[in-house]
């Protein structure tokens, strides 16, 4: 799979691991061609089976992605619609679409990331921010209207209501620890630290099958809001999606021919033998 052509980013693969380096004039705005470009991204990456993970960086030192153009809402009806004629905006359709590619997504976050920015890393599947850089805000209350890239929406499940109330309308910027605090974040880090932790962090899922990555996020997905009945019949059924197109009845059978469960040197060295074990094909 070819990943060329952008104008908003540039694209850089090593070992299953797709790097995008956000790099768009001088405050990497989110308009027609950046969601032009993810859109495109995503469909590539739906049909790529050789990317594992998708890590998402700036160029920018100081902004990892600014907010959703202004010159795309401007022209916004001003009079109230039903529900029933209520669209989704682009900026909603290309984050579901991200949010739902076979890979694991990862954002790393060295700068500011408002608004709509703030939004597509909340569309990702996991977010390291670096202390002392990393900004998010969500400002629509002040403009008049409300985060409208599924903001919202996945910020309450990520923080519970209050706290997402609390930032949504607060309309202040928040750093790495406080986005800890939220939930927003998986974790804040030193500058130093950050490109060495998500480097590994990367480098690791990609050593595992594509089907079974897959199989975890969109059942995790899946399972989020849903009843717990419904939640374990999910998780079924894409255990059943992985083991068909995985080689894991094979090491399955590796694991009882070896005795490797049994053996207690194993259960103290599993971190490594998981990377072993990946060999069984």
């Amino acid at each position: 799979m070819k990943y060329e052509g952008f104008t908003t980013f540039t694209t850089k693969k090593n070992d299953g691991v797709l790097t995008v380096t956000f790099d768009f004039g001088p405050v990497n705005v989110q308009g027609q061609e950046m969601l032009a470009d993810l859109n495109s991204l995503a469909m590539r990456l739906e049909r790529d089976r050789e990317t594992k993970v998708v890590v998402f960086e700036s160029a920018n030192p100081e902004i990892w992605v600014c907010h959703y153009d202004t010159e795309l809402l401007k022209d916004m009806s001003d009079e109230a619609v039903s529900r029933d004629e209520a669209q989704l905006l682009d900026l909603q359709s290309i984050c579901e679409r991200i949010s739902k590619v076979p890979q694991a997504t990862i954002a790393k976050l060295e700068g500011f990331a408002r608004g709509g920015g703030h939004e597509l890393a909340l569309a990702l599947d996991m977010r390291f921010a670096a202390r002392g850089k990393f900004k998010f805000m969500q400002m629509e209350v002040g403009m008049g209207i409300l985060p409208c890239g599924g903001g919202a929406s996945r910020m309450a499940r990520q923080t519970g209501l209050g706290k997402a109330l609390e930032i949504i309308l607060g309309a202040r910027d928040y750093g790495a620890d406080e986005a800890v605090a939220f939930g927003t974040i998986n974790k804040a880090l030193d500058p130093e630290e950050i490109d060495e932790y998500v480097d590994a962090l990367a480098k690791r899922i990609a050593l595992f099958p594509a089907e079974s990555i897959n199989a975890c996020k969109q059942m995790v997905y899946e399972s989020i809001d849903k009843p717990i009945d419904e939640a374990l019949k999910a998780e079924a059924y894409w255990l059943y999606q992985a083991t068909s197109k995985t080689p894991a009845l094979k090491r399955f059978q590796w694991a009882d021919d070896q005795g490797a469960q049994f053996d207690l040197e194993n259960q103290r060295i599993w971190p490594d033998m998981l990377v072993s074990i990946q060999d069984v094909n």
